[in-house]
């Protein structure tokens, strides 16, 4: 083995042994550097009409841009996410005294009344139906409000994740397009295989992130509306769980709407019923189809299905970033077989 390719392994070597350094050195703050860079790829299009207004002051509308992230997203997210915290500690009090309880077996009394002429013997279903599932609302909540705890008891860690979430955006947004000539000019592969990885993941980002999540957010914010228009305890917390159920396949907002609204009709709220139902039908049904093209685009569509899985699948493996991770790697994957494709033919 000659002395130039010793020198290559070992070169190796070191680049492999410093990557990984790297990583355990940047691991802490990954979660942040993470949503950085989503978000720089977000609001790209907000910073260049900004520096389209100032081109002498790169800077100050990268500053610009962060400002706005603040007053627009993170702002009202922390007023979001106070009010899910009260409405879960609400809703855990009210099952905890019975009036919660109750008010489920009430409901479960009255739907048995109806399925008892087709069903006979359905003796006490409703008790024991109505003991199940405040017994399971009170584990989810209990362990919801356990998380909640968890997650707002390092004031300190957050605050610092935060601060580097912001250097890291005002930064990416200034020098992002320097920063991407920089990793494709120190990749092996060709310069066109690169921009096609940075596109796909950049496709990903829009299509994927701004486009299902968005859509699913908005559902969300439109089903807390409806179920505070309607009357439904706790619209904040039922609205989030309605943008969580949107982002699955099919069923969607379903999911949580006719529960509800067959709630509301069992309780007799029978106004409440039918509002809520078209309220589901028309202001949320049809958000998918008005917006979805808009926000989607052109871009990589990937499959319901497997966005289903990429984020589920996400959470599972890396937390709550996982939201972001899942997809992106799934869209990596595609990428980079893409190219093995591309390399595949070209061998042939």
């Amino acid at each position: 083995m000659s002395d130039h390719t010793m020198g290559v392994y070992f070169l190796l070597l070191v680049l492999a042994g410093a990557l990984v350094l790297t990583f355990f050195i940047f691991q802490p703050f990954l979660a942040a550097l993470v949503l950085a860079a989503v978000f720089a790829v977000i609001l790209q299009p907000a910073y260049r009409r900004i520096h389209s207004e100032m081109p002498r002051w790169p800077s100050s509308a990268a500053f610009l841009t962060v400002l706005l992230t603040v007053v627009c997203i993170l702002v009202p997210l922390g007023f979001v996410g106070t009010q899910i915290g009260y409405e879960a500690a609400s809703l855990y009090t009210s099952l905890v005294e019975g009036d919660g309880k109750a008010q489920i077996a009430h409901s479960i009394r009255a739907l048995e009344d109806i399925v008892g002429v087709y069903i006979p013997g359905a003796d006490d279903f409703s008790d024991r139906l109505s003991e199940n599932i405040s017994s399971y609302a009170k584990m989810g909540l209990t362990w919801l409000l356990q998380h909640l705890g968890s997650a707002f008891s390092g004031v300190a860690s957050i605050f610092l994740s935060l601060f580097i979430f912001f250097v890291t955006l005002y930064y990416l947004l200034r020098d992002g397009l320097k920063l991407k000539q920089a990793l494709i000019e120190y990749s092996p592969l060709r310069d066109s295989y690169d921009e096609s990885v940075f596109n796909k993941l950049e496709l990903a980002v829009n299509s994927v992130i701004k486009g299902n999540l968005m859509i699913a957010l908005i559902q969300g914010v439109l089903s807390a509306i409806g179920f505070s228009i309607f009357g439904v305890p706790n619209p904040v917390l039922w609205g989030t769980v309605t943008a969580l159920a949107a982002l699955i396949p099919a069923v969607g907002t379903g999911l949580v709407f006719l529960p509800i609204v067959l709630f509301l009709f069992l309780t007799g709220n029978m106004f409440g019923g039918i509002g809520l139902s078209i309220w589901g039908a028309l202001a949320v049904g049809l958000i998918d189809n008005l917006l979805g093209p808009r926000l989607i685009g052109s871009g990589m569509k990937l499959h319901p299905l497997l966005v289903l899985l990429s984020v589920l699948g996400g959470v599972t493996f890396f937390g709550a970033l996982g939201i972001f991770l899942g997809p992106l790697s799934l869209s990596l994957l595609f990428a980079l077989l893409s190219i093995y494709r591309d390399i595949a033919k070209q061998a042939v």
